[in-house]
Formats: C-alpha cells, structure tokens, sequence
C-alpha cells in the first residue's frame, strides 16, 4: 500500500505540524488502498504564508512565461495518466477502464480549455478614456470535491495559473 505522508509546500514535500495519519479506504474493497497525513491549521499557515511569498514572483511573470508553464503540465499529464487512472480507480472505487477513458484525462481538459483562453485574453482594454487592467488578485483557496477529482482541480488550478495568482488546494 502507498502513503503519502507529507505537504507540497513551497515547492517541496514537507512533514505535517502536527498533522495525524488516516488510512483512506477504497470503495471496490473496503480495504485501506493508501495512508495520508491529515493536515492542520499550522499547515494551511505554512502553505498560505509559502503562497503568499511566491504570489510576489509569480504574480509578474509575463503571459509568455504562463503560456510555457501551463504546456509544460498538459505534457507531463499526458504522461501521468496512466497513473492518475491506477490512483482514482483505488481511491474511488473506479474501474480501471473508466478511471483511464475518463476520470485522468478529464482533468487533461481543464489546462487544454484554459491555454487558448490565456493565449487571447485581453488583460487591458481601453473604455473610451479609461484602462482596464485585469492583474493577479493574490493566493487562492481551493476546495474540491472527490467526485472527479482531477477535473475539479484542473478547472480551478489552469485559471488561477493563467491569471497568475498563486493557490493552496485542498
């Protein structure tokens, strides 16, 4: 059985603070398919405070910059689905054949939907005398369901990329 024990934080797989161990049970076999570390409020802290942090980076790269990032991750998934589709059919009780035809790539249609929209955005439009300047509005907070978990996080996470915002996803 997997576990995975630690936090991305700032970039990197951290222990918990305090965080207690949880075995998650598959729904197909009643059995425990991984262990995860339950985080706590010290953790969100971290993971706010690191966001915060790289927002003032991040929050300056250029389109261009975005463009690159967000092919990099639809070329790395691509490569991952089969084992997005290993994972979702042991957490969600999927079969291995839905799991692989739908649940991984779904989320694949998240970053594929939002690189055209970053592509053609208009980030500043003229009203008459006035500018509109659309800019990053800071850390974003994401909260998903279980039930198509890559495409729920997908669809949240391409768009705080594309409009440069950093995120703490749940």
């Amino acid at each position: 059985m997997d576990s995975y024990l630690k936090h991305y934080i700032n970039g990197k797989w951290v222990d918990s603070i305090g965080g207690k161990r949880h075995e998650v049970i598959s729904p197909s076999t009643e059995e425990p398919c991984t262990v995860i570390t339950l985080g706590t409020q010290a953790d969100v802290d971290a993971a706010v405070s690191a966001a915060r942090q790289a927002f003032k980076t991040f929050s300056q790269t250029s389109r261009e910059e975005r463009i690159a990032l967000m092919n990099r991750i639809i070329e790395e998934y691509k490569k991952r689905i089969p084992d997005f589709a290993k994972s979702m059919a042991a957490e969600m009780g999927a079969p291995v054949s839905f799991a692989t035809m739908a649940q991984a790539p779904a989320g694949l249609g998240g970053f594929l939907g939002t690189l055209p929209a970053l592509e053609n955005f208009a980030f500043k439009e003229q009203h008459g005398a006035n500018t509109v300047v659309y800019e990053p509005i800071g850390v974003v907070g994401l909260i998903t369901p279980w039930n198509w978990p890559l495409n729920q996080i997908a669809l949240k996470v391409a768009p705080c990329i594309a409009a440069g915002n950093t995120m703490v996803l749940k």
